[in-house]
Formats: structure tokens, C-alpha cells, sequence
């Protein structure tokens, strides 16, 4: 069952937001989440505790928001948000940017005690682009409001087609609801996307790649194993198991270590502000 909820959908064709989606297109990334990342994904900071553009690498904070540069250059975007969301709750405002990408499945907040609430509007999308959460994978409409559920092993991936662009709110308070305003009902039945059983002979040739695995080629080699999980039912976390037994089929115990270390740290204990070496 899928854990993530659709709460409402947002009226965003009311808003003329294709200059300032041009804006993002173009604002420069500082490479805070490369280690989850592979292709083109970027994060873009319009409000944060501080307002400083620096001070782009997610964590709790106490107090209200504030507008950095770039959220000052995007009031189409930010009136999107006040409008319809509260604010007393709300930490930050990010835009994330994925083109041809995909992130390692993942959970979040590991580093802090307690989970914040995440949602995610897809303002710029199309069906290729795809969430999944433990064996599900489903899409995102545009203009549709997801609270996700961070705390469970989940990714995305997006088309080599235009930039995926989704606006990305966090919340303290994972359990509190988050009231919005002027939403409209989410009618159309979620898109959940059947994926077909890996058949042995595609699972022997998955595993048959870690015979190709080297120390400065394991990390690109990933992407494999993540693309898998899109492509044939799986549970995300098992991406791990399948990486870690083909550098171990292929005699490749340090690596095997490695694949095994780098699964810890995406969905199992990272600590804060710590960074994945390979």
C-alpha cells in the first residue's frame, strides 16, 4: 500500500510561472546531494532560516523562514506557496530540478531526531517522470500536492525529455496535518505503474556487472541497479542486496564492502553534515 498521500491539487495554471521556471533552468547548484544523485538533479533554495544563498544543505531549524535571492526573483512561485499553505510551520521552500536523473533510494532525516513533513508539487512534468516508494513506483501530476513519506526507502526518476521541476516544502512536525487553502479535490485515480517480475536471465546479467566494477567506475555503475528498480518489481532497499552480491559474485570483496556501506548510508544511519566516500 502506498504510504505517500495525495492531499489536494493546486490551481497553478492560474499562475503565469514559465519566466520564472526559466529562472531556475538557469541558477547555478552547489552539488550538496551529488552522493545520491546520478545524472542531472539539482536543489534550489527560495527560503530557508537564514535567507543566506549559502546556506543550501537541508536541516530543521526554529523560527520563521526567509526569502534567499533566488526566492526574491520568483514571486510567481512564492505567492503559490502563501497562498495556499500556512507558514508558521514551514522551513523550506526548494525547487528540486531533475533532467535524465535518477536519485539512490534513500530515506530521509536519518540525521535528526525527529522527522519534519515533506510535500512535493510537481510544477513542470510529464509521464516519464516517476516516484517510488518501497516496491511501488507512481506518478506525480502537475499541480498535484504529495506529503511524501520520507521515513520508507524511495526515489525518483525523470525523462531525458524536458526538466522534471517540483517544488519541495518542508514542514516541522511529521504527524500534524497541514491545512490548505483554495485546493481543488484530487479526482483522477493515482497513477501507479505496473512494473513485470524480473525474469532469471535479466537478474543474471544485472549481477553480471559486477564483473566490470572498479573503484572509479562502481559509482556510475549504480545507476544500473537503480534503473532496475523502475524497470521490474522490486522493493527499492533491495537495489542494495543486488549491488552488493554482484561486486561479491565477482570476487570483489572491498567493493562488496562498499556497496554494502553505501546502502547504510542512503536508507539506514547517516550522521549530520557526513558525506559518502568512495
Amino acid at each position: 500500500m502506498l504510504k505517500s498521500q495525495r492531499l489536494a491539487v493546486l490551481p497553478i495554471d492560474l499562475y503565469d510561472l514559465d519566466s520564472e521556471l526559466s529562472v531556475v533552468d538557469g541558477h547555478e547548484y552547489g552539488g550538496e546531494y551529488d552522493a545520491f544523485t546520478f545524472g542531472s538533479w539539482s536543489a534550489h533554495v527560495l527560503a530557508n532560516g537564514s535567507g543566506a544563498d549559502s546556506d543550501t544543505s537541508f536541516r530543521p531549524h526554529d523560527g520563521r523562514m526567509a526569502l534567499t535571492e533566488l526566492g526574491k526573483q520568483l514571486p510567481g512561485i512564492m505567492s503559490l506557496v502563501t497562498e495556499h499553505f500556512p507558514l508558521d510551520r514551514l522551513q523550506w521552500v526548494r525547487i528540486f530540478r531533475a533532467h535524465d536523473a535518477i536519485l539512490a533510494p534513500h530515506v530521509d532525516f536519518l540525521e535528526w531526531a525527529e522527522p519534519g513533513a515533506r510535500l512535493q508539487i510537481p510544477l513542470r512534468t510529464s509521464e516519464e517522470n516517476l516516484h517510488s516508494e518501497n516496491d511501488i513506483v507512481y506518478h506525480l501530476r502537475r499541480g498535484e500536492v504529495w506529503k511524501i513519506h520520507t521515513t520508507d526507502p524511495h526515489s525518483t526518476r525523470s525523462s531525458a525529455e524536458a526538466a522534471r521541476l517540483s517544488l519541495c516544502l518542508d514542514f516541522s512536525g511529521s504527524d500534524d496535518p497541514i491545512a490548505i487553502r483554495k485546493g481543488i479535490p484530487a479526482t483522477e485515480p493515482i497513477r501507479i505503474i505496473e512494473r513485470p517480475e524480473a525474469s532469471e536471465a535479466e537478474l543474471e546479467k544485472l549481477l553480471g556487472v559486477g564483473s566490470h566494477f572498479s573503484p572509479e567506475s562502481m559509482r556510475s555503475e549504480f545507476r544500473r541497479f537503480a534503473e532496475f528498480h523502475f524497470e521490474r518489481r522490486s522493493h527499492a532497499a533491495t537495489t542494495y542486496d543486488w549491488y552488493e552480491e554482484a561486486a561479491r559474485l565477482a570476487g570483489h570483496t572491498e567493493m562488496a564492502a562498499k556497496a554494502r556501506a553505501f546502502g547504510t548510508y542512503c536508507i539506514e544511519k547517516r550522521a549530520e553534515g557526513e558525506t559518502f566516500l568512495w
